[in-house]
This record gives structure tokens, C-alpha cells and sequence, in this order.
């Protein structure tokens, strides 16, 4: 049984493993439903599959996309500011060393975009530099920033643009060219053709689409609210922390039916495509943002208040290894769906890929519990641990 603490034994926070193990299992159900971003589905005449794929693609995207990926950011945003603020109990500077860390993110990240183009961790390792520029800033000033760039200043400026020049017109489809020529290496190339092709083609599709989705500036502002949920020490459990997040998981709740609601009739209102496009996605990221915020809120009261607590807690090792569960994903994702491997995409619909999904998640999960057993990290975060403070006479400050 656990204390009522928010520590383990090794003064892990038990809630963030938690909320990273949700969001690394709900990335790996989106992931398999769309099969790794091969959008590629052979055609379903079973009625009832039609319906548990309609289902099931409704559901999962209305939960996870966008949401799960929110939670992972907003941890990221965390952890930087318990290593940061460790060391500057120490009396060291973290911010040369995370500078390195974020260098190894990207060799990291760069590998495992040749196995699935579509993964997050290189535009991480880019914009990770903004916890450094930021971090030393005061609380007020972070959140004022995090603030404008949760709000898309990208897309208000557009829309100012289209607004003085009537004539604008946007290309929304700038990604699409690059994704057909990835879709084409992992329908037909082999690992090494999938590979060439996804490092360079694969990354500039992905964060092409990043870009045109709003997803780059709402990283960045995720990450400085991380940081300041460590700062402020908003996990542990307090009355004032439970407090905090019952009022954040009632806000989130209020603001999510309206935003939905306009976003579903704004194209009645708006026909010009400059306005309504970047309109529609300044509206859907706050409505990701609402319902992260509901998931995020809600777990951590459900953790602290009730009897499913301990429930929970068995996302915890999963989300200790969050980083060797979301490689090897990308790995197992490929061999099974693309040409290289089983070329799965040809046979199966979204409910069996779904369920491939689940089964995959649950081999992780196993694996996890089974090798904390015996270590106190995996095995990509111990390496990535012990390459970040490699030679650290030569980057002490």
C-alpha cells in the first residue's frame, strides 16, 4: 500500500509517471488506428465492422488526439524544472547540460523518425531550447508567454493578414506533396528505402503538418506551464492543490462546450477559407487544450480522492519508461503495418488495429513492470540519462 505522498521511495512523483503513462498509452492507440500514418484502409463490407470502426476512430480521436500529446508536453515541461531545480540545489547551472540533453533528443529522435515518420520527439528537441530561455524568468512573466502562444498568435496574425488583404488566399495542404512520397516508401520500399526516405521527406511532412496545425507554438506554451506546475509544486497532494484542480477541471468543462459548439457552426458564418481555416484550428486547439486540461484535472482528483487510486497507479511503470515504450512502439508499429515488414496495411481495418493496439500496449506494459523489477529506469532512459552527464567536468558551468 501506498502513502498518501506523492513520492515513492526513490522520490519519484507517483501522479506525473501516472498521467505520462496515460498519455504514452493513449499516443499508441492513435498511433495504431492510424497505422502509423499510412492512411490506407482496405474497404470493410461487414456492417458491423463499419460501425465499430466509425466507433472506435470517432472515439479514440476524440479522447486521445491532440490531448494525450498535450499531457506529454506539459510533463516534458515538468521534468526540465525537477532536474533544473535539483541541480540548483547543488549549486549548478542545469541549463549547459539540458542544452546537451536536447541535443541527444534529437540523435534519438532522428532515429526513430526513420522507423515512423509521424513521432513528436525531434520537434521536442527543438523547441526543448525555450525551457532554457525562459526558465530563469519570473512565474508571471512565463505564464503571460505561454499564455499568447497556447492562443496561436501564428493564426491571429493570419487572420489580421486576410483581413487587410481581401485577396489573400492560404495553401492549408503545404504538407501533403511530402506525405505521398512517404506514404509511397512505406507501402512499397524496403527498410532501407523507408528509412532514406523518412529521415529527410518524413520530418519535413511531419513538421510541416506540425506547423500548419497549430501544434508548434502550443508546444512551446505547454512546456512553460509544465515548468511551472514543478515550480508552484502543484502534484503533491494538498487541500490547496486539490483546490487548484477542481477549479481547473470545472473551467476546462464550462469552456469546452461553447468553443466546440462555434467551432461546429463557424462554417455557416465564414466561406472565405484565409479566415475560416486558421479560425477552425484557433478554436480546436482550445478545445484540445479544454479537454487536457478535464483528463489532467480529472486524474489527479480521481488519484487523490477515491478508491481508484491505486488503479491508476499501475500506469505509473509504464510511464517511468515512457521514452523506451514510445521507440519501441514506433519499431513494432512499422513491422507490422509497413512493406518493409508485414504490410499489415493492406488487411486490416481501424477496430483490428485498435485491438492491435491494446495488445501491443499491454506487452509493454508487462515488459515495464517486469524489468523495474530489476532496475530503477528502462533501458533508454538509463542511456539517455547517462549519456546527458557524460564527461561533466567539460560541460560544468
Amino acid at each position: 500500500m501506498h502513502s498518501p505522498t506523492s513520492l515513492t521511495n526513490n522520490n519519484r512523483i507517483e501522479i506525473a509517471d501516472v498521467l505520462r503513462g496515460f498519455a504514452v498509452m493513449g499516443i499508441t492507440l492513435i498511433h495504431f488506428i492510424e497505422r502509423f500514418s499510412l492512411y490506407s484502409f482496405p474497404e470493410e463490407t461487414r456492417n458491423f465492422l463499419v460501425f465499430t470502426d466509425t466507433v472506435i476512430w470517432d472515439s479514440t480521436f476524440f479522447a486521445f488526439s491532440g490531448k494525450a500529446y498535450c499531457i506529454f508536453a506539459l510533463l516534458f515541461g515538468f521534468s526540465f524544472f525537477i532536474q533544473d531545480n535539483s541541480q540548483k540545489e547543488k549549486g549548478n547551472d542545469f541549463r549547459k547540460r539540458f542544452a546537451w540533453r536536447l541535443v541527444l533528443l534529437f540523435f534519438i529522435a532522428c532515429i526513430n523518425s526513420t522507423l515512423f515518420p509521424g513521432e513528436i520527439l525531434v520537434l521536442y528537441a527543438l523547441l526543448g531550447y525555450v525551457l532554457i530561455a525562459v526558465c530563469r524568468l519570473s512565474t508571471r512573466t512565463v505564464t503571460v508567454i505561454a499564455v499568447i502562444l497556447l492562443l496561436q498568435p501564428l493564426e491571429w496574425g493570419q487572420i489580421i493578414y486576410a483581413l487587410i488583404n481581401p485577396g489573400y488566399t492560404i495553401n492549408a495542404e503545404l504538407d501533403a506533396p511530402y506525405w505521398e512520397i512517404v506514404n509511397i516508401a512505406q507501402k512499397e520500399g524496403s527498410f532501407f528505402e523507408m528509412c532514406k526516405t523518412a529521415i529527410w521527406t518524413g520530418n519535413i511532412a511531419n513538421m510541416g503538418w506540425m506547423l500548419l496545425h497549430g501544434r508548434v507554438t502550443q508546444t512551446a506554451g505547454l512546456f512553460m506551464i509544465g515548468m511551472l506546475i514543478g515550480r508552484r509544486n502543484l502534484f503533491p497532494s494538498s487541500e490547496k492543490n486539490i483546490k487548484l484542480w477542481t477549479n481547473v477541471f470545472i473551467i476546462a468543462t464550462l469552456s469546452f462546450f461553447p468553443v466546440y459548439g462555434l467551432m461546429a457552426i463557424l462554417p455557416d458564418f465564414i466561406s472565405r477559407e484565409a479566415l475560416l481555416v486558421p479560425s477552425i484550428l484557433i478554436l480546436k486547439s482550445l478545445s484540445n487544450l479544454a479537454i487536457t486540461g478535464i483528463l489532467f484535472a480529472g486524474i489527479i482528483l480521481v488519484y487523490y480522492q477515491t478508491k481508484f487510486r491505486h488503479i491508476l497507479y499501475k500506469l505509473a511503470p509504464y510511464g517511468r519508461m515512457s521514452l523506451t515504450n514510445y521507440l519501441s512502439q514506433s519499431l513494432i508499429g512499422g513491422f507490422l503495418f509497413y512493406n518493409w515488414g508485414l504490410g499489415l496495411y493492406r488487411y486490416t481495418g481501424i477496430t483490428v488495429c485498435f485491438l492491435m493496439g491494446i495488445v501491443v500496449f499491454f506487452l509493454q506494459y508487462f515488459f515495464c513492470n517486469w524489468w523495474l523489477r530489476s532496475h530503477r529506469q528502462g533501458p533508454l532512459e538509463f542511456s539517455w540519462k547517462k549519456a546527458t552527464w557524460i564527461n561533466r567536468s567539460l560541460l560544468k558551468v
